[in-house]
């Protein structure tokens, strides 16, 4: 069997503040700090070793997964960052408090713009000076490749060829992989391993910096899925993503 791990970047700032982020670079709050040393002892713990790493452009992620080598005493380790493992792309809601949006919009409405797999929230305008477009660690990225929305389907349509021109090589060459990204791209992957369907995943969450073990056959077919951890935290730390997009 093939095993890999992945895992959400631990809270950043506009996480604590209950705001879309999407593709906004916002950093790691005190609690994802701590968070993200946590998930590494617990993988030292629990015996893992790593031969490379992946995660996106993003310093959240970026952060987290170098936090997690230092408590792994292998920062050595080869990482790649790609900007298709990059969160999906929130659009013109970025930076909205999603209680607030919930209020004005509805919950039903936030929920869709938050988890359903085929409808993009609203655009970003091309001029705003937030579009990735206008931020140069994505000049190399033709520029009709980057995003001013995303559904979770374009999410996958980015993440899919990646996951199988570099990550799914690496794990059939017995590399032994570590992944840090975020609750869309993680999600994104995971719908594509375990086909799982556009209705179950809306109620697929992600909880920060909790190491997600991820069995595979030889021939990278999905066998089973489990988090590193104590359960109860777990559970209640699941539970709090999906209370994100509700009124208050």
């Amino acid at each position: 069997m093939i095993k890999f791990v992945m895992l959400r970047h631990g809270e950043s700032v506009w996480n604590k503040e209950n705001r879309f982020t999407g593709w906004k670079d916002v950093g790691l709050s005190e609690t994802g700090r701590a968070e993200a040393v946590r998930a590494g002892r617990a993988l030292r713990e629990a015996g893992f070793e790593f031969d490379r790493a992946y995660t996106s452009r993003l310093k959240r992620a970026i952060h987290t997964l170098d936090s997690v080598l230092v408590e792994m005493d292998c920062s050595w380790l080869p990482v790649t960052k790609a900007w298709q493992l990059n969160e999906r792309h929130y659009g013109a809601l970025t930076g909205l408090n999603k209680s607030e949006t919930a209020a004005k919009h509805g919950e039903e409405q936030v929920k869709i713009w938050r988890r359903s797999y085929s409808t993009p929230p609203p655009p970003m305008s091309l001029d705003d000076p937030e579009h990735p477009s206008r931020d140069r660690r994505y000049a190399d990225v033709p520029r009709q490749a980057l995003p001013s929305c995303e559904a979770l389907s374009h999410t996958v349509a980015r993440v899919q060829p990646y996951w199988d021109q570099e990550i799914a090589p690496a794990l059939r060459a017995g590399q032994r992989v570590l992944l840090a990204a975020h609750g869309n791209s993680i999600r994104a992957i995971l719908k594509m391993l375990e086909n799982i369907s556009e209705s179950d995943i809306v109620e697929l969450n992600i909880p920060t910096a909790i190491p997600l073990e991820v069995t595979l056959t030889p021939d990278l077919k999905f066998v089973s899925r489990r988090y590193i951890g104590d359960e109860a935290m777990i559970q209640a730390a699941v539970a709090a993503v999906a209370q994100q997009g509700k009124a208050k």
